[in-house]
């Protein structure tokens, strides 16, 4: 029989669920950087549209995908109920996964590539902010600790499932067959029972237009966002332009962007794991993202001195960089319980995607700055800028362990 109760469980269904949509969430993001190349070269396009054009197109358009879809998935949340964007969410960017395994032309990848970023901005916001509602104030940690864990292993599924079929189009098949699968465990997901008591009022829910009307709302708002600054910068341009640095600082042998992102992946996995476990265990989010970015500086600082250093070398240095970031999981747990519930969960699915619409405007820094500086120099710089808003940020950001969720914001 379901209750509206808090579970005492940190593995009750909404946690499995959620984890398990954010699996298939980072699966699809990933996939799409994995098979790019060889789907638009079975599509027919020139090398040059892959590099540019088209290939740039597409990812810009799953970014606007990803910033609308995380401003109407916030919304809905708040209004509708956490789990009417779970699935919801689950549902669209899965039958988008589908349709991308049987395009034919570029028209029709740019379309379902919209879409899907569309339905994969609301996973990851919803999830973290029902399972902060329903487990007790002790242990929601450890239930967004899992949530982020388990979703960020499907980036490194996604590496293996690639190398392993080796087609493109079965590739997109199993995302969206997994996404339907989850929908199955719906019937058994209860709905927040602080977002009840929130429905049945006459409060203002859901108005994303006011995080924008109080500077001290708007100022919390921005810090929440400014804290995954540096998972972006390293996955975006670190990682994701590996060989062009290793080029630059003469690593020894041939250096695959596609394996330095399996291996900082992996480092996620680890990361969030951790920073969520010490999170609970010192009894501190602020402690935790000040001890991560200290360790992301270091870590960079590393990574931009790896001259002459061996293929292995850098791949290990490529895995505790990803270690360094792995704080996804307090970063939007931080977001989550900063608002009110009737705000909350258009803070927790705005935060994390705005974070990841960051990434255009560090590469303009990083491009911009490149005009004066050495490649490697232009890494330091746009790092400092990065890590140090990141720092200020969570220097400056309330404590919110422990935290009593039940409130709600005046608007």
């Amino acid at each position: 029989m379901k209750t509206d109760q808090p579970s005492a469980s940190i593995f009750n269904i909404a946690v499995i669920v959620a984890s398990l949509g954010y699996f298939v969430d980072i699966y699809d993001l990933l996939l799409f950087t994995i098979v790019r190349v060889p789907s638009l070269k079975s599509l027919g396009l020139p090398q040059s549209e892959i590099d540019a054009g088209a290939g740039l197109l597409l990812i810009n358009i799953q970014m606007v995908g990803l910033l609308i879809g995380g401003i109407f998935w916030g919304i809905l949340g708040d209004k509708k109920g956490r789990l009417s964007v779970l699935f919801g969410s689950i549902l669209i960017y899965s039958v988008a996964n589908i349709a991308n395994g049987f395009v034919h032309g570029i028209n029709g990848y740019v379309l379902w590539r919209f879409v899907a970023g569309f339905g994969l901005a609301g996973e990851l916001g919803a999830g973290i902010t029902l399972v902060s509602e329903i487990l007790p104030k002790e242990k929601r940690g450890y239930g967004t600790m899992i949530v982020a864990t388990v979703g960020v292993s499907g980036a490194v599924a996604a590496n293996l499932i690639a190398k392993a079929v080796g087609d493109w189009r079965i590739c997109y098949f199993i995302g969206g067959g997994l996404g339907l699968a989850l929908l199955l465990l719906r019937i058994s997901v209860m709905e927040s029972h602080m977002f009840n008591q929130v429905r049945q009022s006459a409060t203002t829910r859901g108005s994303f237009v006011a995080l924008f009307t109080s500077k001290e709302r708007f100022l919390k708002y921005l810090k929440c966002i400014l804290l995954g600054t540096p998972t972006w910068f390293v996955v975006g341009i670190l990682i994701a332009f590996s060989n062009k640095f290793a080029a630059e600082m003469q690593v020894q042998g041939v250096i695959s962007p596609g394996d330095a992102v399996a291996f900082c992946y992996a480092g996620l996995v680890l990361g969030d794991f951790s920073s969520g476990l010490i999170s609970q265990v010192w009894k501190s989010r602020k402690k935790v993202m000040l001890l991560f970015l200290v360790l992301t500086a270091i870590m960079v600082a590393i990574y931009l001195n790896l001259h002459g250093a061996s293929t292995v070398l850098f791949y290990t240095v490529c895995f505790f960089m990803g270690f360094s970031v792995g704080f996804w999981a307090i970063f939007v747990t931080i977001a989550a319980e900063s608002f009110g519930t009737n705000l909350r969960a258009t803070v927790a699915t705005t935060v994390p995607n705005f974070a990841r619409g960051m990434l255009p405007l560090i590469s303009l820094l990083f491009i911009a700055v490149q005009g004066k500086f050495s490649l490697l120099q232009s890494g330091a710089i746009v790092a400092a800028v990065c890590i140090g808003v990141s720092m200020l940020a969570a220097w400056s950001i309330e404590e919110t362990f422990g935290k009593d969720l039940n409130y709600l914001e005046k608007l």
